[in-house]
């Protein structure tokens, strides 16, 4: 665990500091997965993930479920449409507990920020957002026309400043080789084993979905959990319902007990008060 201070000059801890990512590229594997709430976060870290994905609209609720994994937030953006939006949307995401910022947009978006030595993530591959450009969600570099100019890509975003690109559905071979020729830390996302961080999606880990997308994988089934929960709660405000029509509830072990004694003396009074009102 290393101390630092935070971009608003507070003391922390963290289980990895830029300089320690980029010193274990090619030498050891790190896992990213996203997390948007305290609950994820406070997950992430007892599972021992390395590093989380946010919104940069949650890093304050990500810090309160997790202080010391390294974060990145996600600069979303329809959010940050100019260039002084991006950067006051960075500084504040960093000065709220991220350690890094990811964004897919231009080069020149990317040395913006580096140049204030912000860590930055940048995006190639399949970027949904950008998905019209290639067709729709596909891979992307399936031929080595595009493969190539995927590489030179990475090699203009490295020479943009960034220390870190999430390669999102790359052949995974195409994605292995670019990595051992680039000094990006690289990210991949449905694009093998060949980056240097594995990352998936909490919601697709955990099955939080009917389905996982082709390129992810669920190791868990919050999906069917909560269906459960659905058919219960409607199971058992139906068995409310008739269980209230049928006089059977409440009964009287539900129900607040009096004295015998007390209730005698209460319909006494009520009586006469009673009789006094009416008078």
């Amino acid at each position: 665990m290393k101390n630092i201070y935070t971009w608003d000059a507070k003391p922390a801890r963290r289980n990895l500091t830029v300089a320690d990512i980029k010193a274990k590229k090619g030498k050891e594997k790190l896992t990213q997965v996203t997390a948007n709430t305290a609950d994820e976060a406070h997950a992430a870290g007892e599972a021992s993930i390395d590093m989380l994905i946010c919104d940069s609209k949650n890093v304050e609720i990500v810090r309160k479920g997790n202080s010391e994994l390294f974060l990145t937030a996600a600069l979303v953006i329809p959010e940050y449409p100019t260039d002084s939006d991006l950067l006051r949307g960075a500084f504040k995401a960093l000065a709220q507990g991220a350690d890094a910022v990811m964004t897919a947009r231009s080069m020149s978006i990317v040395s913006l920020l580096a140049n204030e030595d912000i860590p930055v993530m940048g995006h190639l591959g399949l970027v949904p957002r950008k998905s019209t450009w290639v067709g729709g969600l596909r891979a992307v570099g399936k031929n080595a026309d595009e493969a190539f100019d995927l590489f030179k890509k990475f090699k203009r975003l490295e020479n943009a400043g960034a220390f870190s690109v999430e390669a999102e559905v790359i052949p995974g071979p195409v994605l292995s080789e670019i990595s051992k020729r680039t000094s990006l830390i690289t990210v991949s996302l449905g694009s093998g084993k060949g980056g240097d961080v594995t990352y998936l999606f909490m919601e697709d880990i955990c099955g939080e979905n009917a389905e996982a997308p082709k390129h992810a994988k669920s190791f868990g089934n919050i999906y069917k959990l909560r269906e459960m929960i659905k058919e219960e709660r409607i199971k058992s405000l139906k068995e409310f319902r008739k269980s209230s029509l049928d006089e059977k509830f409440p009964s009287d072990q539900e129900t607040a007990k009096i004295n015998d004694r007390e209730f005698e003396l209460f319909m006494e009074k009520s009586e006469i008060f009673e009789i006094i009102e009416n008078k």
